[in-house]
């Protein structure tokens, strides 16, 4: 099976956290029709059966959508779910391992330095998720990365770059402008009061 093409601009990962009690599923829907591109299912407390539920009704509306579904760090949970990806931290399974268990997928490695981004392109990772940018609240341990050291990055690698780390509409072309692939956010959609709108208005910035 061939990987599919994708489309890194506007990548959303998911917090429950960050949806105030309102419905994942259905704000994923309303997050990929104000344009989307990727979706990340980041769960860390729920059980694996839940986690594996979750994620089949997330798929139903990635798979109506097309749009790619990527699992935050369990490869047990993307590989029952067939999801079309992985990404993985720099504690969690080996890059080489997870290539070798879950072929022809995409698969994503957090960065944040350099010497990471290297590793993980010379590994065979498909993109680096570089961050943390900005301080973020969903991420309280990320290391951060300057601009500076983003655009070095970008320059250095040659898989795509998505940026992660408190990246909002106040700050998006900041980050865009050092010629990255994409911008990775949680609460710049899901914690807004209309994800709809704010996933348009992020897909609007990203096109001017």
């Amino acid at each position: 099976m061939n990987k599919v093409k994708v489309d890194y601009s506007l990548y959303l990962v998911t917090d429950r956290n960050a949806l105030g009690g309102r419905d994942l599923i259905r704000s994923v829907e309303q997050a990929i029709k104000g344009g989307v591109t990727l979706v990340q299912l980041r769960e860390k407390s729920l059980s694996t059966r839940n986690f594996l539920e979750l994620a089949g009704r997330i798929k139903e509306i990635t798979d109506h959508y097309q749009i790619p579904l990527i699992i935050n760090d369990r490869l047990d949970i993307a590989l029952a779910l067939d999801a079309d990806g992985l990404h993985i931290g720099q504690d969690d399974l080996p890059m080489i391992k997870a290539k070798e268990l879950f072929p022809n997928k995409i698969i994503g490695v957090s960065a944040s330095t350099l010497e990471e981004a290297l590793l993980a392109q010379q590994q065979g990772a498909d993109y680096v998720g570089v961050g943390a940018i900005f301080t973020t609240p969903t991420k309280t341990d990320a290391a951060e990365v300057s601009l500076d050291q983003l655009e070095h990055i970008k320059k250095s690698v040659a898989i795509p770059v998505v940026a992660i780390g408190g990246i909002s509409e106040a700050n998006l072309h900041q980050v865009m402008c050092k010629g990255i692939d994409g911008i990775a956010v949680v609460s710049a959609i899901l914690a807004k009061d209309n994800i709809l709108e704010a996933a348009q208005q992020l897909r609007k910035l990203l096109e001017q």
